[in-house]
């Protein structure tokens, strides 16, 4: 088991009931307040942590970290750190939040210069995104779109049960949960016309979708196999998709989505590392069809996450949408 993921760990600090941040959690972030520069941070209940603080004062120092690495305004420098590094520090801020240990539950000058109350807090990007891979992984939405742009019985094209389907999105409009986003104008074909018309998406849409954020890689042309995937792997994001289904009908053919899929997508602030989550494996799904050996995996490897979708509509009636 990995220390930090003990289910019998309490932390000092308050945790209200049914919290998304107990001590097992340990997420990271960046965040600032009207007093505090952009750094990075991790949350427990409704308490943001500085890490750069942390750092500071010596909590870390069995870790030999670099210097400074938390006084940045994204996450980059520590994911360049790598997997043993992340595990360490997520570990020791367990230990030192643990209601067991006092190192730090007695230094209150400490805590007055780390601690901060998240609603107080504003969240940012968490990191500087270089490149985004948009993929179309799951059975239910590959078939419900395909349904949409080409009729049930081609939903799914021939490729989709043997390899990754995916496409390069743009990096540069992924913004933080919360941002206003714009309605995009492109062309549109609308049912019955003979030629395509310019205006704003009528048919714009979300995605429920999960991201990985990974750390550093390998040089170009260099694999990195299905076996050791999640030494790179840092955590997850909640994203949400936005989609002008009516741009992306016209131009997607034949070379994919473009300007229907790029205008915008959100991510949540907090990055859930991949070793919190551990206690969420499942068993892989039964394929279809067999895939190449190059894709296998070994294990279990899925992770069982329930995510939940509330819309909120102009009249105030709120409706709630549960997606798995």
């Amino acid at each position: 088991m990995i220390a930090a993921n003990n289910p019998d760990l309490e932390s000092w600090l308050d945790v209200p009931e049914n919290s998304d941040f107990p001590i097992q959690n340990i997420p990271f972030g960046v965040f600032k307040t009207n007093n505090t520069p952009p750094r990075v941070a991790t949350v427990i209940g409704e308490t943001v942590i500085d890490l750069a603080k942390l750092q500071e004062l010596g909590y870390l120092d069995e870790i030999n970290l670099p210097k400074g690495v938390f006084q940045q305004n994204t996450l980059n420098e520590f994911l360049k750190l790598g997997k043993k590094t992340w595990r360490a520090v997520r570990n020791r801020i367990s230990e030192l939040f643990d209601e067991q240990n006092d190192e730090l539950q007695e230094q209150e000058d400490h805590q007055d210069s780390m601690l901060h109350y998240a609603k107080k807090c504003q969240m940012l990007m968490p990191v500087k995104v270089g490149d985004y891979t948009d993929f179309y992984s799951s059975i239910e939405h590959a078939t419900n779109l395909g349904t949409m742009f080409r009729g049930k019985d081609n939903a799914l094209m021939p490729n989709w049960l043997h390899l990754p389907v995916g496409y390069h999105g743009r990096a540069s409009s992924i913004v933080i949960s919360g941002t206003d986003i714009r309605r995009p104008k492109g062309q549109q074909m609308p049912a019955g016309s003979e030629a395509p018309v310019f205006g704003p998406s009528k048919l714009l849409d979300i995605e429920l979708e999960m991201a990985f954020v990974t750390g550093q890689g390998k040089p170009l042309g260099q694999s990195i196999s299905t076996a050791e995937a999640e030494e790179y792997i840092f955590g997850m994001v909640v994203f949400n998709d936005w989609s002008a289904r009516d741009i992306q009908k016209w131009e997607y053919v034949p070379l994919g989505p473009f300007l229907g899929k790029s205008f915008a997508s959100s991510i949540s602030p907090w990055i859930v590392t991949i070793d919190a989550l551990a206690p969420c494996r499942i068993a892989q799904q039964a394929r279809r069809k067999p895939i190449l050996p190059y894709l296998q995996i070994d294990g279990d490897k899925s992770i069982d996450i329930k995510l939940k979708v509330q819309l909120q509509t102009p009249n105030d009636a709120p409706a709630t949408v549960i997606s798995r």
